[in-house]
């Protein structure tokens, strides 16, 4: 069926192991939005706007294709979205040095105008066998700042629908500890990092120009479904980011891994739950003060009472760095 708009596949950045593959992305219409840099507020918000009025293509096959030439076939659900898992044998040996496996998604039918000729490039993570562990990163008041806790979320709504992303800078000393947190004690920077949000899908292409520009550690962005007030599908049991956390430590059972997140939502909560369910798994969390009194008397009452991790709230990323340091985690 002809389309008036041409179509694309946003690949979004997975992760698996050298003998499972796994592909998650999405099929939409093309809509025009480039993250560029020096937008006006208007056009940023015609951008936001688009990215959430979007028109995925519902029910329509996709090509997978990696880079050994091996093809498999997919199908995106009602809202668009794709995700393929599969066994694969030797995943690694199409790794780059950094570990990405690289492959490219197609639509199957090319009877639509379709943009970039049809080649979609995705990527996966293996983390490497030599890493010192994993960094699980919260986005929101962790590295960007959005006002997630300010009075009504005013602030949140300006940042993110009139503030191009070029025109945000990160919480400083966030990229510099985060880049020290992927060397490790290594020399070659092979610690993998995993971004959690609450954020919807919509919000990715913007997340992912902001984290390029500022130089952050390349990698999955793991955000959530955009759920409307009148959707009957079943709310899943547990929150969004412990439930991501918990699939990471079940996928890398040898892998340890560092939390960080804010003290603007519920992290704390969610991490000290997480270490005490593994706690041999969890190195070290730090939990960044969003600069309210009441949210920081809670969160330090946690840190002080909580014995199973290193635990730390920090209000500059160079106190964590040198708790980082002292406990072995970076040089």
């Amino acid at each position: 069926m002809f389309r008036r708009k041409p179509l694309r596949i946003n690949s979004y950045l997975s992760y698996g192991t050298p003998s499972h593959f796994r592909a998650l992305g999405r099929a939409l219409e093309f809509r025009n939005v480039e993250f560029i840099n020096d937008l006006n507020q208007w056009r940023t918000l015609i951008n936001i706007y688009k990215q959430f009025e979007s028109d995925e293509i519902r029910n329509t096959e996709l090509l997978l294709k990696l880079s050994n030439g091996l093809k498999f076939s997919t199908k995106t659900d009602k809202e668009g979205y794709y995700v393929f898992d599969r066994d694969i044998e030797k995943l690694h040996e199409l790794a780059d040095n950094q570990g990405w496996v690289k492959y490219v998604a197609s639509f199957d039918d090319d009877s639509s105008p379709i943009i970039k000729n049809n080649i979609f490039e995705g990527e996966m993570i293996i983390p490497s066998s030599k890493a010192n562990y994993g960094i699980i990163s919260d986005i929101d008041d962790t590295i960007l700042h959005t006002g997630v806790a300010s009075f009504m979320k005013w602030r949140l709504i300006r940042n993110t629908f009139f503030r191009n992303f070029d025109k945000r800078m990160p919480l400083e000393g966030t990229s510099q500890f985060y880049k020290k947190l992927q060397l490790g004690t290594l020399k070659e920077p092979l610690n993998p990092f995993f971004y959690i949000s609450n954020s919807p899908w919509n919000l990715y292409d913007y997340l992912t120009a902001f984290l390029k520009r500022h130089y952050f550690p390349k990698g999955p962005i793991l955000l959530r479904d955009f759920r409307n007030p009148f959707e009957r599908k079943p709310k899943v049991k547990l929150p969004h980011k412990e439930r991501e956390i918990i699939n990471l430590l079940r996928i890398y059972p040898d892998l340890k891994f560092v939390l960080i997140g804010d003290s603007g939502e519920k992290d704390a909560d969610i991490y000290t739950k997480i270490a005490k369910q593994f706690p041999d798994r969890i190195l070290a969390i730090y939990v960044r003060s969003v600069n309210h009194a009441k949210r920081f008397q809670r969160i330090q009452s946690i840190v002080d009472n909580f014995k199973t991790t290193p635990m730390l709230q920090v209000k500059t990323s160079e106190e964590a760095e040198e708790h980082a340091r002292n406990i072995g985690l970076i040089l």
